[in-house]
């Protein structure tokens, strides 16, 4: 079956967390997003990466709520989220970390993705999702 469209990139990822201005600090001065909106009245803010969003919902806000309860702490909704940076400088990059409290999974890996394989590092964000920050190869 032909499909009468392509799908051309992601749009937007969508986290539940629960605590809203945590994850917009982390996801703003860690790993470099820049809020492009705030909806208080959703309890949701999103984040500009890229040509990408993601957006975060607080748990106990109008739109988290239809998700159910927040996981426990060891729990995910999502299982990684992964972001294309340019340039990929693992040393640059984990000192970025080192200097807000994280340390990601390392020494960098390759990985395939859309645009195929990578260096990457993976590191939790303050709820305990995964993000991945990918290079070209």
């Amino acid at each position: 079956m032909t499909m009468p469209y392509a799908i051309d990139a992601i749009d937007h990822v969508v986290l539940r967390v629960r605590d809203l201005e945590r994850a917009v600090a982390f996801y703003v001065d860690v790993v470099g997003c820049h809020i492009a909106r705030r909806r208080d009245d959703l309890g949701m803010v999103h984040l500009r990466a890229g040509s990408s969003m993601i957006d975060l919902v607080h748990t106990a806000g109008r739109l988290g709520l239809r998700g159910g309860a927040a996981p426990d702490p060891g729990a995910r909704d999502v299982d990684h989220v992964c972001l294309r940076i340019a340039p990929f400088d693992e040393a640059a990059l984990i000192a970025h970390l080192a200097a807000h409290g994280v340390a990601p999974e390392g020494p960098a890996e390759s990985n395939y993705g859309a645009r195929g394989d990578g260096d990457s590092l993976r590191f939790a964000d303050p709820e305990g999702n995964v993000v991945e920050l990918k290079g070209r190869r």
